[in-house]
């Protein structure tokens, strides 16, 4: 079943996401059971909502590629985060790719 990922890291920068965005790629080479990625800035920090297949395809993205990049970027702290199964999903007709 899809969850919904919900993530609040406070302190993280534009800099700093930006930074582990192009040393993992994942526009390039999205990772195994992600569908759908949203991210922006508050004044608190990072907040992030993702579609993935599962926990723990999420999971296994994160030890594998996410957290190395995470480390080198300089990045500190733990985000909030928690899952919640998906009820229901809408992608706008035309709506794809990277923006």
């Amino acid at each position: 079943m899809a969850v919904v990922l919900s993530m609040a890291w406070a302190g993280v920068t534009p800099e700093q996401y930006d930074a582990v965005r192009d040393a993992v790629g994942w526009e390039e080479l999205a990772p195994a059971g992600a569908q759908m990625h949203v991210a922006w800035f508050g004044d608190a920090g990072l907040h992030v909502v993702d579609v993935w297949e599962s926990e723990e395809a999420f999971g296994a993205f994160f030890a594998e590629r996410l957290a190395p990049a995470i480390e080198k970027a300089g990045i500190t702290g733990e985000p909030e985060t928690s899952f919640s199964p998906v009820h229901r999903r809408f992608i706008a007709p035309g709506i794809t790719g990277a923006a």
